[in-house]
């Protein structure tokens, strides 16, 4: 029922999607009770690599609660065991730690080992190789959605920016910049609409400035680089 509060809560401040991270003996019966709740909410469970093939049942019977997809239910490099789970199941299997580069992209969709991907700009090495996975999933018609990695509102901008391509057509992780910070250090900062989205910032660059003064105050040690070196 703790769950259940948070996501109440979560809900009431403007989020229109749920995601649960899942585990063994923390999965079909939390499923159970959040879609009991919430009959039509968009629902995903993100497995963070916990299973294995053998575990198959478990995710024929997730096919029952209408979920979005299943995230990285298998390890990050089991794309082949991957590809032998997503025909056996209704639910797309969605990789993320799997994704490293586009090349991993085009072995992962060419074996049918899912049908969503999670592109997360910090893991598949920036934005140069994030829209070009972007864009092979575009033409392979992949839906992608924008991960993220607890970013301050300077990553957060890129995110959002990344997020606008037409492709990123399922909702993401990119959440208001309150969320996991009660000061950031990049001005403005995002907040929800109404409609549960974020404002793509039209400023030149990322849109956003950093907010020096906060920078000081949460700023442990610095270093300096000599670029001539």
């Amino acid at each position: 029922e703790t769950l259940i509060r948070k996501l109440a809560d979560y809900l009431e401040q403007g989020y229109g999607r749920i995601k649960i991270k899942i585990k063994p003996g923390y999965d079909l019966d939390i499923v159970k009770r959040v879609r009991r709740e919430w009959p039509k909410i968009l629902l995903q469970v993100d497995a963070n690599s916990a299973y294995r093939l053998p575990d198959t049942p478990l995710f024929e019977a997730l096919d029952e609660y209408g979920l979005l997809l299943i995230e990285q239910p298998f390890g990050w490099d089991d794309i082949y065991e991957h590809s032998k789970l997503q025909p056996l199941i209704e639910t797309p299997v969605c990789l993320d730690e799997s994704i490293h580069s586009l090349g991993h992209a085009v072995l992962a969709i060419e074996l049918g080992a899912c049908r969503v991907i999670n592109i997360k700009p910090a893991r598949v090495g920036g934005f140069t190789e994030a829209r070009r996975i972007h864009d092979l999933c575009r033409t392979r018609g992949v839906p992608v959605w924008c991960g993220g990695m607890l970013e301050t509102g300077i990553g957060r901008a890129g995110n959002v920016a990344l997020a606008s391509l037409p492709n990123f057509t399922l909702p993401g992780d990119i959440s208001a910049s309150n969320r996991y910070y009660a000061e950031d250090i990049a001005e403005p900062t995002f907040a929800l609409n109404p409609d549960s989205t974020l404002n793509v910032p039209t400023a030149i660059g990322l849109g956003v400035t950093v907010n020096h003064a906060a920078l000081d105050r949460y700023t442990l040690a610095t270093a300096n680089f000599d670029s001539r070196r």
